[in-house]
């Protein structure tokens, strides 16, 4: 299943990036995650709840950085399962960032998701909105993180 979307934050490109290749306020947008653990300068650890319909999965999954390319472009495979394996999920992630002339940043990202198991058995409809619910959420998070400008001091 293909999920791709773009999104634009009012921030210029490089303080996104850093912002985005922030493993713990990643987490923290991630709709779900509780925690996250770095394993290696490219590997991390999560743990990330999910629920489909009646059924609700918790993840353990690994997020590999494949490739960065600063300030522009991540790729990165993310893999994992459901407590004995009753689910198993793999995702090949590229995320772009582009400069725009207004000063603010796109993003734009794609993930080539397959899930299999219990959560699989769903169809390829309920899954889809699921990862675009998702996708959003973490976008309003994500943005609300940026946007959280410092109060201007009251004289």
């Amino acid at each position: 299943m293909k999920v791709e979307g773009s999104f634009a934050v009012a921030a210029p490109r490089a303080e996104v990036w850093t912002k985005i290749t922030d493993p713990a306020l990643m987490a923290s947008c991630i709709p779900g995650c509780g925690q996250i653990e770095q394993l290696s300068p490219t590997r991390y650890r999560a743990a990330v709840a999910v629920a489909v319909g009646p059924i609700k999965a918790n993840f353990n999954l690994v997020v590999e950085v494949a490739k960065e390319e600063p300030p522009e472009r991540v790729a990165s495979v993310t893999r994992g399962e459901e407590g004995s394996r009753a689910s198993i999920v793999k995702a090949d992630n590229v995320l772009a960032l582009a400069e725009t002339a207004d000063g603010t940043t796109l993003v734009s990202y794609a993930s080539e998701v397959s899930v299999t198991g219990r959560l699989g058995k769903f169809g390829m409809g309920v899954m889809k909105n699921k990862a675009e619910t998702l996708g959003q959420q973490f976008v309003e998070s994500f943005r609300s993180k940026i946007d959280a400008k410092p109060a201007p001091a009251v004289p």
